[in-house]
């Protein structure tokens, strides 16, 4: 997996101060991208075990509240593996840090079927397992894409009022897309 940057004082892209990674590979392609150079998934540099040292120790400070990850396109089948094996090292070092994740895909169309058995989860025999894992590390899910003609610069955390801010925990447990108001930061 390539990425195209780091951000490690970020405060556009969830709540607090954050660390955010931009990865690269995007098959979207969303009109009005404000990432568009990250659509090409040989963008950037080779994301290696010294990329996750960095990203694991900017995560350090008691002011960081968490972790992002953005794109191009974190949910892309090139970069499941890579993203799932940072999100578990953020995990095991920073349990009392939130993951945030950004995905053009849509979380019942899309997360969930992948994840195994259609809507609401099932066996792991599905498409591609991973997505499940990836799901289970992540607390905040900003789902949808970039739809620039209903751009709303109002909004907490996201560009278009298509998209979620999904709290992926409750949902996974009520069996329900459970959404943060905006209110909630």
């Amino acid at each position: 997996m390539k990425y195209a940057s780091i951000k490690k004082t970020d405060v556009a892209n969830g709540p607090g101060i954050r660390v955010s990674l931009f990865v690269s590979g995007c098959t979207h392609k969303c009109k009005g991208c404000f990432n568009s150079e990250a659509w090409d998934f040989n963008y950037g540099r080779d994301y290696s075990r010294e990329t996750e040292a960095e990203i694991l120790q900017a995560l350090a400070p008691d002011y960081i509240r968490g972790l992002s990850i953005l794109g191009g396109e974190p949910m892309e089948p090139e970069n499941r593996e890579t993203v799932l094996a940072l999100l578990k090292a953020v995990r095991k070092q920073y349990p009392g840090k939130d993951i945030w994740c950004y995905t053009g895909y849509d979380y019942e169309k899309d997360l969930l079927v992948w994840a195994g058995g259609g809507s609401w989860g099932g066996t792991e025999s599905a498409e591609d397992g991973t997505v499940r894992e990836l799901l289970d590390c992540i607390d905040v899910l900003v789902d949808g894409e970039f739809v620039e003609e209903r751009k709303n610069l109002r909004l907490a955390f996201r560009g278009s009022d298509n998209q979620r801010l999904i709290a992926v925990g409750e949902s996974l447990r009520q069996g329900r897309v459970v959404c943060l108001p905006d209110k909630s930061f």
